[in-house]
């Protein structure tokens, strides 16, 4: 059962908000729907599953082939600390 709900909100974030559920192709109360399901979600999410803001994320970055994350890492934690 659907039920209306009023919330107040900066026009600014309104418009923002709306503006990107059109390009989503989905309603506003469709996307609040969604995010207030996932932020009650009681049950922890299995190991693998991404959460919804890392889904979002995904793919948005690409790494060189020849990317080495250990030497990388090593290097930036020896700039910091040493």
């Amino acid at each position: 059962m659907n039920t209306k709900l009023t919330l107040t909100i900066e026009k600014s974030v309104i418009e923002n908000a709306k503006k990107y559920a059109r390009i989503k192709e989905r309603s506003l109360s469709d996307l609040i729907e969604n995010y207030l399901k996932a932020l009650t979600n009681e049950e922890p999410l299995p190991e693998n599953e991404l959460t919804p803001i890392v889904k979002s994320l995904k793919g948005s970055f690409k790494m060189p082939e020849n990317f080495d994350y250990k030497k990388e890492l090593t290097d930036r934690l020896s700039e910091k600390y040493l």
